[in-house]
């Protein structure tokens, strides 16, 4: 792959050239490969096809992951949220130590312990990560799904972007059953802050646990808004919006 330096940038195929504008600017590559029926038949590609197999159930995974928690995180994500997630089902789905090779999944891997290290932390974006914004405390209860923090001063206890009035927080409780394709989420309602309010306790708590049974995924949302005459307004691009799995929890064995 080759970056295009010239003024005029090109898009299309010229000469067996293929020429593309991405996330790292305009590419060039030789257009090639081999036929798709070739690669769907002939023995000499069975690793080729094993590992598609897996691809896809590792992406398919973090599809669901995504759009498990899309009603917080539709204003907190990156551009490269989906290839990041999708990288680390794939090394959640190599913990299947039940399968054979191309039958590995990710329903079968994320019960592992070592599956909740990789996943445990994921900062849906990448620009505003939990650790970077929130300089506090905080405890979870995985019963309820209550995160609470028995004191914030937000000047002091939160990196607060150029613009913002006001800090807001939210939980949310999610349960993914990575076997079925089943998901469900509870949000807890927001918690506003002035970002020069005094020291206070906070606690955001979803009404109520999900009712789909799976792996239970923790997750604390903090974005900065700019109130002017009541009315809030989210800042450019959300580029300051938080969401992180501060928690999980898997089921209990019948």
């Amino acid at each position: 792959m080759a970056k295009q330096k010239s003024i005029l940038k090109l898009q299309g195929t010229i000469g067996g050239i293929s020429f593309y504008k991405s996330k790292d600017g305009y590419l060039a590559r030789e257009k090639g490969g081999v036929d798709a029926s070739r690669i769907a038949n002939d023995p000499g590609f069975a690793r080729t096809r094993e590992n598609g197999a897996e691809f896809g159930n590792s992406a398919s995974a973090g599809k669901l992951l995504r759009d498990a928690v899309r009603a917080l995180g539709k204003d907190a994500s990156d551009g490269r949220v989906t290839s990041r997630l999708t990288q680390i089902m794939a090394q959640i789905k190599n913990l299947d130590d039940a399968n054979a090779r191309g039958e590995r999944n990710v329903a079968e891997g994320v019960m592992k312990e070592d599956a909740k290290s990789l996943l445990n932390g994921f900062d849906f974006n990448i620009n505003a990560t939990l650790g970077t914004v929130l300089y506090k405390a905080f405890q979870v209860d995985t019963e309820t799904g209550e995160i609470s923090i028995a004191a914030i001063t937000p000047q002091q206890d939160i990196t607060i972007p150029v613009g913002a009035t006001h800090v807001v927080f939210r939980s949310g409780f999610a349960s993914v059953n990575f076997e079925t394709g089943e998901s469900e989420m509870t949000v807890s309602d927001p918690v506003r802050l002035a970002v020069d309010a005094a020291a206070q306790a906070i606690s955001v708590k979803p009404a109520k646990a999900p009712a789909v049974e799976g792996v239970h995924f923790f997750l604390f949302s903090i974005d900065f808004v700019q109130s002017v005459n009541n009315v809030d307004y989210s800042l450019k691009n959300n580029a300051f919006n938080v969401l992180s799995i501060v928690e999980i929890v898997y089921p209990v064995a019948p």
